[in-house]
């Protein structure tokens, strides 16, 4: 596949200086076949004012459109992205590393998000009409974009989260600045051209590639009114500590996870096996809701444990396009790499049972592919690093238990509180897992990965900061104006207002 960068996106079109005029360049190589040249882009510092004037600009004329007009551009580009979903999952599979499978799952929901904006989100900000909210007088609620937002997009999901963020801040009213990882430029590049293809008005859509520093920049810049950030809690942070003096800003972020899945003894082990491979190994652990903990009921632990391990042994680790599929491709990147070996290494310092371990596969393919790991911890350190920092990677490691209430303090032990899953039969169990673990996402008898765009999606503590995205994102690109409307504007008279002077 043939990955040609086009530069940033302003002004209705994109510009391309030449390299050699660059301030920084990223070479880019196919984390499946690090032979594959997939492009080199030049970061372009001087483009980010010009970048932040024409979203100004294009916010001045997207505002003013009705609902039905924005809706139209939307759908011209669900037309257009649904055209596309071939090269969007090659490139998604060649840039990341994901399996072609799995990329086209993610580049058939940029289609689907569209649908669920139209349907369910927009019902979240149309303007509310409270009847005789006072005596002769109707109250209005009205929604009104914040300006123009900016969108920085991570490298897992490239498309698919920033979609769900571009899409909710477009129908809301506001133009956009999206500026996609370093490590997958190409793919985010080709969702802009689908925007660009459906005609927005000029300076609505606005793209920049860049580096932390391009981010930090735009993050600080007082015209941009909105936010939205997807990765890691560090830069989370950074984020915040770059804006939190600016009231007019509004910061939404979607952060990592430590996320646990509770096995319960009256678990269906037939249908709870599958689910949590799934959720430990897609996209080789890279996914902010991949489980990380599995806590075991001691009843079942031996029996569960030993064809969980079975089955992991079996996974398919290859090239994302090769045949037959795999169930995994590589990690994104030699860091990546390296953490992921550093993590397994700290689990067994402190104290955990290596059950599978982790290892360097030969795919035929120079590339960062590894096998997924099982650790084992029967007392396990909760303050360590192993339990409280997010690895990012294909393990898991499972935890005994002998009650309920000691599997959820075992998993409120964590700084994140994204996602959980507990699988049993009991309503009861259920619902004190609803009532108690410190999570966004709960889920019964179901995998902490592959949540639904037609609910919230967002974390409590170090996993977020209160402003789930999915069907809810639309709920922070917007600003909330009351109105009092009296109906009868002869009801006021001099004579009533207390404390004039004859």
């Amino acid at each position: 596949m043939q990955m040609q960068l086009k530069g940033d996106y302003f002004n209705g079109r994109f510009h391309l200086p030449g390299l050699g005029t660059a301030q920084e360049k990223i070479l880019k190589h196919s984390p499946a076949d690090l032979s594959q040249v997939l492009w080199e882009a030049g970061v372009f510092y001087d483009h980010i004012e010009r970048v932040v004037e024409s979203a100004q600009k294009g916010y001045e004329v997207w505002r003013k459109l009705s609902f039905t007009d924005r809706i139209g551009y939307l759908k011209k580009y669900q037309e257009v992205v649904r055209s596309r979903k071939e090269d969007l999952a090659l490139a998604l599979a060649l840039e990341v590393g994901k399996p072609l499978w799995e990329a086209r799952t993610e580049a058939a929901a940029l289609d689907s998000k569209v649908s669920v904006t139209i349907t369910d989100s927009y019902e979240r900000i149309r303007q509310e009409t409270i009847k005789d909210v006072m005596p002769k007088i109707d109250g209005h609620v009205v929604y009104r974009p914040l300006g123009p937002a900016f969108i920085i997009g991570p490298f897992n999901f490239p498309c698919h989260l920033a979609n769900g963020q571009i899409l909710a801040a477009l129908l809301a009213g506001n133009s956009i600045i999206f500026k996609p990882s370093e490590k997958t430029i190409y793919s985010a590049q080709l969702m802009v051209e689908c925007l660009h293809e459906a005609g927005f008005p000029e300076g609505v859509i606005n793209f920049i590639n860049g580096t932390g520093h391009t981010a930090s920049k735009l993050t600080a810049d007082k015209r941009i009114k909105g936010v939205f950030f997807t990765g890691s809690r560090a830069v989370g942070l950074r984020i915040l500590e770059n804006t939190y003096r600016d009231l007019d800003k509004l910061v939404a972020l979607e952060l990592g996870g430590k996320n646990s899945t509770i096995i319960h003894h009256d678990t269906n082990i037939a249908h709870a096996l599958p689910e949590l491979l799934r959720s430990c190994f897609l996209t080789s652990g890279q996914r902010c809701t991949s489980t990380s903990m599995i806590l075991i009921h001691r009843n079942i632990e031996q029996e569960f444990i030993s064809q969980f391990k079975a089955i992991t042994e079996r996974i398919r680790v290859g090239h994302p396009t090769s045949k037959p599929d795999p169930f995994m491709g590589p990690l994104i990147d030699a860091q990546a790499e390296k953490l992921y070996f550093d993590f397994c290494s700290a689990g067994k310092q402190e104290g955990a049972e290596e059950l599978v371990a982790p290892r360097k596969l030969d795919t035929g393919f120079e590339g960062y592919y590894v096998s997924p790991s099982i650790h084992y911890a029967k007392k396990p350190d909760l303050s360590g690093k192993f339990i409280q920092e997010e690895i990012f990677g294909p393990n898991c490691f499972f935890v005994p238990y002998d009650d309920i209430e000691e599997a959820i303090a075992i998993t409120n032990c964590t700084p994140y509180g994204l996602a959980a899953s507990v699988f049993t039969r009991s309503q009861d169990v259920y619902q004190l897992c609803l009532r108690d673990i410190e999570a966004g996402l709960v889920n019964l008898n179901r995998s902490t990965v592959g949540a639904t765009a037609r609910l919230p999606f967002g974390g409590l503590k170090n996993s977020g900061n209160h402003r789930p995205a999915a069907v809810s994102m639309i709920d922070h690109c917007v600003g909330i104006v009351a109105s009092l409307e009296t109906l009868d504007d002869t009801s006021s008279k001099l004579d009533d207002v207390v404390g004039l002077k004859e």
